[in-house]
C-alpha cells in the first residue's frame, strides 16, 4: 500500500511511529500466543508474526476470521505458496480495552487507547495519506518477542488493525487493515516492502493527483528503470532474463510506462502486478526477489553429520534439508571434487571403496526453482549451500545405537494437495541408511531418498492415503485430490445462450454484476479468481465497499478512492474463473463470453 513516497516516509516513519497522545494500554503478559503453523525450529525457520490492534476479549473471533482470510489467500500466492513449510505462523491476540484503531475513517474520528497505537492518517497527521496505517514499533516488538525463538533476523511482523477501512502500510514492519473486502491483498503488497523490499509500482502519490515526470537518475529499484528494453538487454541490467516472458499478473513481462509515483519518465516490468494493483499476483520480477528473501530466512541445509574433525571412510554422511511444498531441492555428493551420487541425502562412505588417505567430502543443496534465472542469485547462499568433512580412511568408526525412526516429517494433522511434495527425515545410523519405504492407497511406489513428489501420479479427483514406513515406525497423511468447485452468478443479461456442451453466451445492455461462489468437501477459506480475455488472474472478493456485495463491470469501470475497478469496454469478452482450497488444489477453469453493447 505505502512504502512512502521515495521511501523516505515508509521505511522510518510510516510503521516507526509512537503516538503520544494515544499510549499504549495493554502489558504483554496480556497476550497470548497461539502457533497456527509449525513446520520446525522456530530458531531454523522463518517466522511470520501476525498481531492485532483495536480487538477486544469479545472481538478476538473477528481477529481469528481476519487472519484465517489473510493466510488462505497469503498460501495462494507464489513464492509463498511453493515455501509455505519454510514459514512458521504465530498469532499474538492481544486483548484492547477499546475496540478499533485512531483516526478510522476520518481526522475527525475518535483516538482511541490500544496496545500496538494503530492510527490511519500515518498516525492521525493532516498531511498523512488516509490509507497509511501506522503503529507504535517498540510495542509491536515487545509483543513478538513473546513468541520464543524468533528474533528481528528471522521473523516478519504484520499488524492488522480491527477496521473495514481501506489501508496498510510497509516499512520495518507491515500492517493492514483486517476487515476491508481488500485487506487480504494489502497484507502480500505490504510483505512485498517489509520482506522483499519492493517499491510501489503506483503513477501517484496522493490518489487522484497524478504524480508527474520522473526526473530522477536511474532507480535502484530492481523492478523500475529508465532503459529501454534493448538497453536492459545489451547491458544485462534489471529484468532483461524476463523479458518477453508471459507475465505472472497477466500481460507480457516488458517496458510499461509509470511507477514510483510518477507518472511518466520512469519503466516498470508489467502493466500490473502485486505492486500496483491489489489482486493480481506478483509478477516474475517481484517473485524473484521474494523468493530469494524468504529462503534467505532460512538455511537450506538444517542439520548434518559431524564435520568438525575428520571422520573415517566406514561411516554414512547425511544432510537435513529444506523441503519447499511445490518441488524438490537437489543434492550433490562429490569426493576430492568427482561427483559420486545424486538426489540423496545420505551417502554411505564404504560404497565408495576409497583407496587410502585423505579425502574431501562435499554435499551441495541447490535449490532449482524456476522463479529464478539470476545466476547470482541461485549460487547466494540463499539457494545454494555446500557442507564439506575430511575422510582419513584409518579412522574406524565406534559403534552407536541410534534406534530407527522418523525425526521430522511434513505436518499429518492436515491434508496435502495432490500436487504437493511430502517429506520424511529420519534418525542417522552411523553405518547404515535408514530406508523410506512410501505406499499410495495401500500400494509400494517409489519415492524420493527422503520425500516423494505427488504430482507424477496424477491423483484422480477424490481422498487418497499415503505412508511412510521406516524399521517399525510409520506416518500416514490424507491426500486431498479433490479439486474446489466454483460457480458463477450474473445479473440479468438481455440475451443469453447455454446450451449443453457450449459454452455459455450473455449479452448486456449496460452494467452486469458476477458472483463467484468457491466451495470445497473440507473446511477452510476457498479462493475465487477470474481473470478477462486471458489477462492476469484476479483475485474476487466481492466488490471493493463490501465483500458480500458481486463484482460489478461497466463500460468505464466505476471510480473508488480514485481507482478505477470493473472496467470492460463494449465489446465480446471471454472471462474465466476458478477457484483454490486449502490444501492448494486449483479447480478446472470455467468460462463464459459476455458482450457488453
Amino acid at each position: 500500500m505505502w512504502r512512502g513516497k521515495a521511501s523516505a516516509i515508509g521505511a522510518v516513519v510510516a510503521i516507526v511511529l509512537s503516538l503520544a497522545a494515544v499510549p499504549a494500554q495493554a502489558a504483554p503478559t496480556d497476550a497470548t500466543v497461539v502457533p497456527i503453523q509449525v513446520t520446525g525450529d522456530p530458531a531454523r525457520r522463518f517466522n511470520l508474526v501476525i498481531m492485532g490492534d483495536g480487538y477486544t476479549a469479545a472481538d478476538m473471533p473477528k481477529f481469528r476470521t481476519h487472519l484465517a482470510k489473510h493466510l488462505n489467500d497469503l498460501w495462494t500466492i507464489e513464492p509463498f505458496k511453493s515455501y509455505r513449510s519454510y514459514i512458521n505462523v504465530y498469532a499474538v491476540e492481544i486483548p484492547s480495552d477499546e475496540s478499533g484503531v485512531s483516526c478510522d475513517p476520518e481526522l475527525s474520528s475518535p483516538r482511541h487507547k490500544t496496545p500496538l497505537s494503530m492510527a490511519f492518517w500515518g498516525g492521525c497527521e493532516k498531511e498523512g495519506p488516509q490509507r497509511l496505517l501506522v503503529m507504535d514499533s517498540d510495542a509491536s516488538k515487545t509483543y513478538a518477542d513473546l513468541v520464543q525463538g524468533t528474533t528481528v533476523k528471522n521473523r516478519q511482523i504484520l499488524a492488522l488493525a480491527n477496521s473495514d477501512t481501506y489501508g496498510g502500510a510497509g516499512g520495518t514492519y507491515a500492517t493492514a487493515s483486517g476487515g476491508n473486502a481488500m485487506s487480504a491483498l494489502i497484507a502480500p503488497h505490504e510483505l512485498g516492502h517489509s520482506l522483499g523490499g519492493l517499491d510501489d509500482e503506483y503513477d501517484y502519490y496522493q490518489r487522484g493527483v497524478p504524480g508527474g515526470p520522473y526526473t530522477g537518475p536511474e532507480p535502484g529499484s530492481i523492478h523500475h528503470t529508465l532503459l529501454t528494453e534493448q538497453e536492459m538487454t545489451a547491458q544485462k541490467k534489471k529484468w532483461w532474463r524476463w523479458l518477453g516472458e508471459p507475465s505472472e499478473a497477466g500481460g507480457t513481462i516488458g517496458r510499461y510506462e509509470g511507477g514510483l509515483y510518477s507518472t511518466t519518465g520512469v519503466w516498470r516490468p508489467s502493466r500490473h502486478s502485486m505492486m500496483k494493483s491489489l489482486g493480481y499476483y506478483f509478477d516474475q520480477v517481484a517473485r524473484e526477489r521474494m523468493t530469494e528473501r524468504i529462503s534467505a530466512k532460512v538455511n537450506l541445509i538444517q542439520a548434518q553429520s559431524p564435520s568438525d574433525s575428520p571422520v573415517g571412510a566406514d561411516r554414512v554422511l547425511w544432510v537435513e534439508t529444506m523441503h519447499p511444498t511445490g518441488h524438490q531441492l537437489s543434492t550433490t555428493w562429490t569426493v576430492d571434487g568427482k561427483t559420486v551420487r545424486k538426489q540423496a541425502s545420505n551417502l554411505d562412505l564404504s560404497w565408495l571403496h576409497l583407496r587410502p588417505g585423505m579425502h574431501t567430502v562435499k554435499a551441495t543443496v541447490t535449490d532449482p526453482t524456476a522463479f529464478v534465472r539470476d545466476p547470482a542469485i541461485r549460487s547466494s547462499a540463499a539457494l545454494t549451500q555446500t557442507r564439506t568433512w575430511t575422510v582419513d580412511t584409518r579412522l574406524k568408526t565406534p559403534p552407536a545405537n541410534v534406534p530407527v525412526d522418523f525425526t521430522s516429517t511434513t505436518a499429518t494433522d492436515q491434508p496435502v494437495g495432490g500436487e504437493g511434495v511430502v517429506y520424511a527425515e529420519t534418525t542417522h545410523p552411523v553405518r547404515s541408511v535408514p530406508a523410506v519405504r512410501w505406499e499410495l492407497d495401500g500400494k509400494r511406489v517409489r519415492g524420493g531418498d527422503r520425500d516423494i513428489a505427488l504430482g507424477r501420479f496424477r491423483l484422480s479427483n477424490g481422498t487418497h492415503r499415503l505412508v511412510a514406513r521406516v524399521g517399525s515406525k510409520s506416518r500416514t497423511w490424507t491426500i486431498d485430490a479433490r479439486r474446489p468447485t466454483v460457480k458463477y452468478e450474473l445479473s440479468k443479461a438481455t440475451q443469453s445462450r447455454t446450451r449443453p456442451g457450449s459454452t455459455p453466451e450473455y449479452v448486456f445492455d449496460g452494467p452486469f454484476s458476477m458472483r463467484l461462489t468457491g466451495a470445497d468437501d473440507r473446511p477452510g477459506v476457498v479462493v475465487s479468481e477470474f481473470r478477462v480475455d486471458g489477462d492476469g488472474w484476479f483475485n474476487y472478493f466481492g466488490w471493493p465497499t463490501d465483500s458480500t456485495a458481486p463484482f460489478l463491470f461497466t463500460e468505464n469501470g466505476t471510480v473508488i478512492d480514485s481507482l478505477t475497478y470493473g472496467k470492460l469496454g463494449k465489446g465480446r469478452h471471454t472471462i474465466e474463473y476458478r477457484a483454490i482450497d486449502p490444501a492448494g488444489n486449483i479447480a478446472k477453469p470455467g468460462r463464459f463470453i459476455v458482450t457488453l453493447r
